[in-house]
């Protein structure tokens, strides 16, 4: 493992001024300088990025939020905010002259209003932390990513996450109502709130997927839904990844919006059935998840008529669920598929894309011949009903190469995304993993364009700097100059 350089004096004395202010603002345990102690925010999901910041900082307030910022604005400090750091594009890599804001405390609910049907929560509280609050109720919460155990709400606003229901229900653009958001100068703005729609400029949807560049969310109402009166799972194997494709496209095509629809191929089908025993059919190339809810008499006419469908593009297995449990049971080998993956390989690179459904059975195709190009396996693990590819690239750090193989790898899958029509990212963020690529989709004007949003935000680029934008330009508008081309935040940054 690479030693970090050891700090010269000045660092060591502007840290420990900068720390003496901060603990005028948290006192107590909340000022992190220790070494060793920083550690631990390091890195996040993207753990092949690591980086300690200068220091860590864990505010328990909106208060003390506002005046850390005003701290750091004043004098020009730059900040990282963190959620439960569960980001796997580096979206909360901290930077080694900045400071960390950690918003782990921030771990409450303040209110659940059935008769509104939302929920007003700090961004520390987990996604399935939501649904936990609501489920007695017969309510919960539809965005449900894969780490919904562990990830904050406050992190899925700034991904804009998705799950397995984003496909019917929606982004989390779509199930937030509200925010408290503090900005960089420590101003502290609220916007929407519990009702329907906010008015005038959609400063709601702006900040939603804005990746913490411009603003920290302290406070976030959310949507809740009725659980529907009866879901089903429908499990179908397949002989091909393309005929499971065609598959996805024929439903969708036949009008049939799924609760959820996921598919997973040979690798990634093996890995969790040994890690869940979900009675996943091993002898399938690849495996679809179609979830149909609704009225009781509605879903059972709709399995009938996916089971035909499916059986009309190839399947050879199907099975659907016939209680509750077994329903869970089906989704629980997919909801483990990543660290099921993490069984069978040391290390592996998990990707993010977005394609029109059409494309599936060739893109998939594509990875396939990549994967012996580049001598890498992949297994892949795809949100199929909206797009979402999540292919998971298996390498490991400790051999040669691998690592520069696996980013390749990953550069080539995202720029066929976008070849085929569709988008670098469907969720989990551009952060640094993305940054460089922004140029295949957007062109100069577009990205200056996104540039000057942030420029009316954060006018001294100090809010997550490094992220996002592969070059930082002039914003003539505003005529100021925030860092010089070419001029990134991580020029030498160390990888594991």
């Amino acid at each position: 493992m690479l030693r970090m350089p050891e700090p010269d004096q000045a660092v060591v004395s502007r840290r420990e001024a900068i720390a003496e202010a901060l603990r005028a603002i948290v006192p107590g345990e909340g000022v992190i300088v220790d070494e060793a102690a920083l550690r631990a925010y390091e890195s996040d999901g993207l753990t092949a990025y690591r980086q300690p910041p200068l220091i860590a900082v864990l505010p328990q307030t909106t208060e003390q939020v506002s005046e850390v910022l005003r701290y750091c604005h004043e004098n020009h400090i730059k900040v990282v905010p963190r959620g439960a750091g569960t980001s796997l594009s580096g979206g909360a890599l901290p930077l080694a002259d900045g400071i960390l804001l950690g918003l782990g405390k921030f771990n409450r609910i303040l209110d659940v209003d059935f008769a509104n049907r939302c929920v007003v929560a700090q961004p520390g509280v987990t996604n399935l932390g939501i649904t936990d609050a609501v489920a007695r109720a017969g309510f919960y919460y539809a965005p449900d990513p894969s780490s919904q155990i562990a990830c904050s709400v406050g992190g899925n606003v700034a991904e804009n996450s998705g799950g397995v229901h984003c496909l019917k229900y929606g982004l989390t653009t779509n199930n937030v109502l509200g925010l408290e958001i503090v900005l960089i100068d420590g101003t502290i703005l609220r916007v929407g709130g519990k009702h329907l729609d906010a008015g005038g400029y959609d400063i709601l949807g702006l900040m939603t997927g804005s990746e913490g560049l411009l603003g920290v969310v302290t406070e976030v109402t959310l949507r809740i839904l009725k659980s529907p009166e009866t879901a089903r799972a429908l499990l179908l194997g397949f002989p091909s990844s393309e005929q499971a494709g065609d598959c996805v496209a024929a439903v969708i095509g036949a009008g049939i919006i799924a609760g959820g629809m996921e598919m997973m191929d040979r690798p990634a089908i093996h890995a969790a059935e040994d890690f869940v025993h979900a009675g996943y059919p091993l002898d399938v190339e690849a495996l679809l998840i179609v979830e149909l809810d609704g009225p009781k008499a509605e879903v059972d006419h709709l399995i009938e008529q996916v089971s035909a469908i499916a059986k009309a593009s190839g399947a050879v297995t199907s099975r659907a669920s016939t209680s509750e449990e077994e329903r869970l049971t089906f989704w629980a080998g997919r909801k483990a598929a990543f660290p099921a993956v993490g069984r069978i390989s040391p290390d592996y690179y998990c990707m993010d894309g977005t394609i029109p459904r059409g494309k599936l059975p060739i893109v998939l195709g594509r990875i396939r011949e990549m994967s012996e190009t580049y001598g890498l396996r992949v297994a892949n693990v795809f949100h199929a009903g909206d797009g979402n590819l999540h292919p998971l690239i298996l390498y490991d750090a400790n051999e040669p190469d691998e690592l520069d193989r696996a980013e390749r790898f990953g550069a080539e899958i995202l720029k066929l995304c976008v070849e085929v029509g569709g988008v670098l990212t469907g969720e989990h963020g551009v952060g640094v993993e993305k940054r460089d690529l922004m140029g295949t989709m957007f062109s100069e004007a577009d990205l200056n364009q996104q540039q000057r949003v942030k420029c009316a935000f954060d006018p001294d680029a100090l809010l997550n700097p490094g992220k996002v934008f592969p070059e930082l330009h002039r914003c003539a508008e505003l005529g100021r100059i925030h860092v010089h081309r070419g001029q990134l935040p991580f020029p030498d940054l160390p990888r594991f």
